[in-house]
């Protein structure tokens, strides 16, 4: 195979690369150099790849370039294991479809009225994004109809074996055709996970994609030395001296959400907070509040962040440093998208330093000493 620098070596069709090219978006990932050829030549895949590598548009190209715009079935089946992630591939699959006349694909999720749902489906979606639990739930009610998709994708796998939704993962690969192209992209490999490969995808190709630096392009990733009672006015006194006007703040539970959410109100820093309890209707309030620029600072957990895809996104904090590696490259993988550049902080309290340092590590980043 002839080595892939640009799109315009995957022999793409012109309405997806007029819509890289409005995006900004100008070189393939790794990721997607190694992906789109196999996929484009129907082939299933399984692939090891961090979160934050580029994989919407890895599995999202591949099916845009077959679609056959005419028919009224379902083509395309993406899961995921959130709301927040369905909706994040949902728009960035709208946004990669922009000049396709025709293209219609739809979010099945829970938390969202079923009635509007059905609605959805009765237009015809040639692609359906979903939450396995909803989208059973809708196939045994009869609102939609999978048995004739020509590719199922497995989004964050690893994440849906971690929320329970191995068998649901069975009963629709059982929905689906048996020659379908599958697509399995997962940031580690669990034994489960390794199971559906061998009993489902024989001879799929396999990828491993290590986390790069080029893959997270223009991000200046700085270390913040500071004791654990500092972290707060540490993130105030930053966006005083960067002159920071859209940040998100990253924290590990939910408590420590709020807390950090009420500090920085109180610290004349207007703020939101996004995490599990909050329900669905909030949450996209939220997001639509923080798009248009009416707050400053999102506080969020990881668990809601997944569906956090905002363009001009300055600078992440990590206010606590994420407890898994993975987790650190999706954080700051929320700036510098759409070929813009950002920033990244982690502030690391003395009982920080070593999984700061296994970030590191893992990573291969060599982040700055940011003096505040």
């Amino acid at each position: 195979m002839d080595e892939i620098k640009t799109f315009a070596d995957l022999d793409l069709s012109p309405e997806v690369m007029d819509a890289l090219k409005k995006m900004g978006v100008k070189r393939p990932t790794t990721i997607q150099q190694k992906a789109i050829p196999l996929m484009m030549d129907n082939v299933s895949v399984i692939a090891k790849a961090p979160t934050g590598t580029g994989k919407t548009f890895a599995f999202g190209i591949p099916i845009l370039e077959y679609l056959n715009l005419d028919s009224k079935l379902v083509q395309a089946l993406i899961l995921c294991p959130t709301r927040e992630l369905a909706l994040q591939i949902t728009t960035e699959l709208k946004g990669l479809a922009k000049y396709i006349k025709g293209f219609r694909a739809a979010a099945l999720i829970g938390g969202q009225s079923m009635r509007l749902q059905a609605e959805k489906c009765q237009k015809k979606p040639q692609v359906i994004v979903a939450t396995p639990g909803r989208l059973i739930d809708m196939v045994q009610r009869k609102l939609v109809d999978i048995s004739d998709i020509y590719t199922l994708v497995l989004d964050e796998a690893d994440e849906m074996l971690k929320m329970g939704f191995i068998n649901d993962i069975r009963k629709i690969m059982a929905m689906t055709p048996k020659d379908k192209q599958i697509a399995l992209f997962s940031a580690t490999m669990p034994r489960e996970i390794q199971d559906i490969t061998w009993q489902f995808m024989q001879d799929a190709a396999e990828i491993d994609v290590m986390p790069k630096a080029e893959d997270h392009p223009d991000i200046d990733q700085y270390v913040v030395d500071c004791p654990e009672k500092d972290k707060l006015k540490t993130i105030v006194r930053i966006m005083a001296k960067e002159d920071l006007t859209k940040v998100i703040v990253f924290c590990n539970t939910k408590v420590t959400t709020s807390k950090v959410g009420e500090m920085l109100t109180a610290a004349g820093i207007s703020a939101r907070v996004l995490h599990g309890d909050i329900g669905q209707g909030t949450r996209n309030k939220v997001m639509d509040q923080y798009r248009a620029g009416k707050f400053d600072v999102l506080v969020a957990t990881d668990v809601v962040a997944r569906g956090i895809d905002v363009d001009d996104i300055e600078a992440i904090f990590n206010y606590d440093i994420p407890k898994e590696n993975e987790l650190y490259l999706h954080r700051i993988g929320r700036t510098a998208r759409a070929g813009k550049s950002g920033k990244a902080f982690s502030l690391v309290a003395y009982l920080d330093r070593p999984r700061m340092e296994e970030i590191i590590r893992y990573t291969k980043i060599d982040p700055v000493p940011y003096e505040v």
